[in-house]
């Protein structure tokens, strides 16, 4: 029989201060399987450019024009999507006589863990002294760029500061997991489970219930520090289904084969059944009922767009019919997200060996898990009132 793992549990860490994806440029890094994610941003550039179409245009005696993408981690997608904030507000400039442009500044923020050195390695230099030369040059770039560490779920930012926030993929993810779910007397217990999928009721409830204190406490953050006119664009994960336990392609993800995976863990006795439980995915992906009843009843925000688009798969794979890849695919794609909190939790040798197993197990299912792991998005568009 193998040791035990004798790792701190993640749900008694404070999990903002190591949560994060997988950093680095590693096969199983974010940087190199947040292509989906990429994906998945450019189905709602139109939609977004609507959201920045109605941004109040400052003038340059105003100070600079603000972006801040929230919950940025650390690949390119965050440079991409900021850098089309820019250019779609450069144009409006463009097309507005009279107005004297300000400078731009970009803040990428995320929680203190995150790979910020990977990140401002893939930003282009600044693009020189005035505007005009940024504005004139493919391989710079037109703003000041800065990270801000911390949890958005608090404020981050001087009051009447941002003019424009932007956040995809991240909002889903919780600021803790709720403490009745690790709680053994409790009927919220989590009991042969890591993630809310096919969870009893009081167990969604408890994830539900956190998700809509988190999401209070980052509009009622955002609202201090947005500028008057400025607008707020959001994606997270969501799901269709009425039901909170009924997680959509976040519970095909975390509910099936990584589930699996674990309690193969627990059988052959390379930890006990109470390690398994006392590890949970804080992921919520919340139904549009879920997100518009937050909204309402905080009232920071009117509402200007909000809707469930169909994201499609988070695999992205050059060979579908290869099942050795797929399999690969899924275990790098759950790696990439949860791979720092696994470690953390039963550590790097066994973390190896759970996500090797997650790739068998989803290589000798590849056909279905093609077919059935389809990501749905909450896309919410928001102003003060």
């Amino acid at each position: 029989m193998a040791p035990m793992g004798d790792n701190v549990v993640v749900s008694n860490m404070k999990l903002e201060r190591m949560l994060s994806m997988k950093g680095g440029k590693g096969e199983s890094s974010y940087l190199n399987n947040s292509q989906a994610q990429a994906q998945h941003a450019r189905s709602v550039l139109h939609l977004l450019r609507e959201t920045l179409d109605g941004v109040r245009l400052i003038g340059a005696a105003e100070g600079p024009f603000v972006v801040a993408d929230l919950g940025c981690s650390c690949g390119s997608n965050t440079i991409y999507m900021v850098e089309v904030i820019i250019k779609h507000i450069t144009e409006r400039y463009e097309a507005a006589p009279g107005f004297d442009p300000p400078e731009f500044s970009a803040f990428f923020s995320d929680l203190p863990s995150n790979d910020f050195n990977t990140l401002f390695q893939l930003l282009p230099p600044y693009g020189g002294d005035t505007m005009e030369q940024c504005l004139a040059s493919d391989t710079h770039r037109s703003y000041f760029a800065a990270g801000v560490p911390g949890t958005f779920y608090r404020r981050l930012f001087p009051a009447n500061y941002v003019d424009v926030f932007y956040s995809a993929f991240s909002l889903h993810w919780l600021s803790q997991v709720p403490d009745v779910v690790m709680d053994k007397r409790s009927k919220a217990y989590n009991r042969g489970r890591i993630f809310i999928q096919g969870a009893n009721e009081s167990t969604a409830n408890a994830y539900k219930k956190q998700f809509q204190s988190d999401l209070g406490g980052f509009l009622r953050s955002r609202s201090k520090e947005i500028k008057t006119g400025g607008s707020m664009f959001l994606v997270c994960l969501g799901r269709t289904s009425s039901d909170p336990a009924d997680q959509g392609g976040a519970g095909v993800l975390f509910g099936t084969h990584f589930q699996d995976a674990w309690n193969d863990l627990v059988h052959q006795g390379l930890i006990s059944s109470e390690k398994r439980d006392s590890f949970n995915i804080p992921v919520y992906a919340p139904s549009l009922e879920d997100f518009k009843e937050v909204v309402e009843a905080d009232g920071s925000f009117a509402i200007n767009r909000l809707e469930v688009c169909r994201g499609g798969s988070p695999l992205v794979v050059s060979h579908p019919d290869d099942a050795a890849e797929v399999g690969r695919a899924l275990a790098n794609s759950c790696r990439s997200v949860s791979g720092v909190l696994v470690d953390a939790h039963i550590g790097d040798q066994l973390g190896d060996e759970l996500f090797s197993r997650v790739a068998s197990r989803a290589a000798a299912h590849a056909k279905d898990l093609l077919d059935q792991l389809q990501f749905f998005h909450i896309v919410a568009s928001l102003s003060l009132p």
